[in-house]
């Protein structure tokens, strides 16, 4: 399974209303789409079939600051990472600000 969490460290709190894409990071084929929930959660995907390989996470975050009237200046976040075993669950929280992103691997 793959989900995703993103905070906004500007306002402190959970980023809410953002479109996410799941692709294959090889062929950048649209697996999946979906919005996160007010807790800025993407719990599920639902995606049951994983292959091990690349895959890419697409957040769309302008929209997201647009609505707080802040200008950002990366409008999109995209993260790829790998599957090595589809069996485990791969977590991918996304920290944004309107001049800075950061991420890592969650449980």
């Amino acid at each position: 399974m793959i989900s995703t969490h993103i905070l906004d460290t500007n306002l402190g709190k959970p980023a809410a209303d953002v479109e996410v894409k799941l692709f294959h990071a090889a062929t950048h084929e649209l697996i999946a789409t979906a919005t996160t929930n007010p807790d800025g959660r993407v719990s599920d995907f639902g995606i049951t079939d994983f292959a091990e390989g690349a895959y890419q996470l697409e957040f769309e975050i302008a929209p997201y600051f647009s609505s707080q009237q802040v200008k950002t200046f990366f409008p999109r976040v995209c993260i790829q990472f790998f599957i090595e075993d589809a069996s485990q669950h791969y977590h991918i929280p996304l920290l944004i600000s309107p001049f800075a992103y950061s991420t890592y691997r969650g449980s």
